[in-house]
């Protein structure tokens, strides 16, 4: 507000704001067509370069969202469906329901309360400590790579404590999908020619589930994963 009109109007011809919003928008285009999405307006930073060490960031945190949420919902969901109409089947699907149903910002701000203020186990936020974060040498700006990249086993644990919180987090939520999704599969497979067969050729009960029809449960589950 208080930046003269001839500073304000030299910035704008340098960013190009002066001319027609079309070409603004054809030359910005065209740039991105050849990687460059231009810099920041504030410290001229190039936001590619965000882009990629965010996009790190994100992929890292999907990544180990997603184990939790197979892991987690296919176990939950396995034995579900094993053990049908049972108060083990009852427990697996109260879970699943109220796990999904909770808004993730509220299950993570619960976490971060409980585990974070409370008892003091696991960090609250960053991706690193200060420390590790100023000196980590990153390569592809993921971070638990770059530790291990750099045979830094003391930074590689201290990423994993920032990312826990999170990672469960996340995992849970997406868990609640799988869990149904496995118990359905599981229960209808159950009821298969073949898995009568297997049982009347006197294979236990155990192979049964987890050789045969687990296996083809699983099969619609690969796909949504």
């Amino acid at each position: 507000g208080h930046v003269p009109p001839e500073v304000v109007n030299k910035i704008k011809d340098e960013l190009g704001y002066d001319r027609p919003i079309l070409v603004q928008y054809k030359e910005y285009l065209g740039n991105i067509a050849r990687g460059d999405f231009g810099t920041t307006i504030t410290d001229r930073r190039s936001v590619g370069d965000i882009i990629v060490v965010n996009g790190a960031a994100t992929l890292e945190l999907t990544f180990y969202a997603m184990i939790v949420a197979i892991v987690v919902g296919v176990t939950f969901g396995m034995v579900a469906g094993r053990y049908r109409d049972t108060w083990i089947d009852g427990g697996g699907r109260l879970f699943g329901i109220l796990i999904y149903a909770t808004p993730v910002f509220f299950l993570g701000l619960m976490a971060q309360l409980f585990f974070g203020s409370y008892l003091g186990w696991l960090p609250t936020s960053d991706r690193a400590s200060p420390l590790v974060d100023a000196t980590l040498q990153t390569h592809t700006h993921i971070y638990t790579i770059d530790t291990l990249w750099n045979g830094d086993w003391d930074a590689f644990v201290d990423v994993v404590k920032h990312l826990i919180l999170p990672a469960v987090t996340l995992g849970l939520v997406t868990a609640g999908v799988f869990i149904r999704l496995v118990r359905v599969n599981v229960i209808r497979t159950m009821k298969d020619d073949y898995i009568e067969a297997a049982r009347a050729r006197g294979i236990n009960e155990r192979s049964v589930v987890y050789h045969h029809a687990f296996r083809n449960a699983l099969v619609p589950v690969i796909t949504v994963v």
